[in-house]
C-alpha cells in the first residue's frame, strides 16, 4: 500500500491536542480549591499554549511552499499509526474533565496524555528534517516528559 504522509494534518492533530491538554489542565484547575493542584494544573495548561503556538509556527515553517509538506509513507504505516493515536480512543476520552474527577484521578488522566503525546511526538519528529525545527519538537517532548514527572511526583506525594 502506498501513500502520502501530510505534514500539515499531522501537525494540526499535534496543535488540537495541545489545546485540548490545554483545555483540560484549566477546566480541571477551576475545580479544585487547593492552592498548590490549582497552580500546577494552570502551569500546565500554560505550557500546553505553549506547546500549541510552537507546533503552530513549526507547521507553518515546514509547509509553507515546500516539498516537507507532502513526505513519503510507503506502506501507509506512519499516516495510520499517527491517526490512531489521535483518534478519539487515545486522546479525546482521556482529555474529557467531567467535573467529578478526584485529584489523583485528574494526576492519572494527565499522566496517560503525557504518555501518548510523548509517543506521538517521538513519530512526529521522524517527518520533520534537522533544518526545519526538529530540535524544537525534542524540548517539546522533553517538556512533556518532565511534565509526566511532575505529575507522578505529586500523584505519589497524594499516596504517601
Amino acid at each position: 500500500m502506498q501513500g502520502t504522509f501530510n505534514a500539515n494534518e499531522v501537525f494540526q492533530m499535534a496543535i488540537e491536542i495541545e489545546k485540548r491538554g490545554a483545555a483540560f489542565y484549566r477546566d480541571a484547575s477551576d475545580f479544585f480549591d487547593d492552592p498548590g493542584i490549582k497552580a500546577l494544573l494552570k502551569g500546565l495548561s500554560e505550557m500546553e499554549q505553549e506547546h500549541e503556538r510552537e507546533f503552530v509556527s513549526l507547521r507553518e515553517s515546514m509547509t509553507r511552499g515546500s516539498a516537507y509538506a507532502q513526505g513519503y509513507d510507503p506502506d501507509g504505516l506512519a499516516a495510520a499509526y499517527l491517526g490512531s493515536l489521535t483518534s478519539g480512543e487515545v486522546f479525546d476520552r482521556a482529555l474529557l474533565f467531567i467535573g467529578s474527577e478526584t485529584v489523583e484521578e485528574v494526576l492519572k488522566k494527565g499522566i496517560e496524555v503525557e504518555k501518548n503525546s510523548i509517543v506521538l511526538y517521538t513519530g512526529l519528529k521522524g517527518v520533520v528534517p534537522d533544518d526545519l525545527g526538529r530540535d524544537r519538537v525534542d524540548r517539546i517532548i522533553r517538556e512533556e516528559m518532565k511534565h509526566l514527572i511532575v505529575l507522578a511526583e505529586r500523584l505519589g506525594s497524594l499516596k504517601g
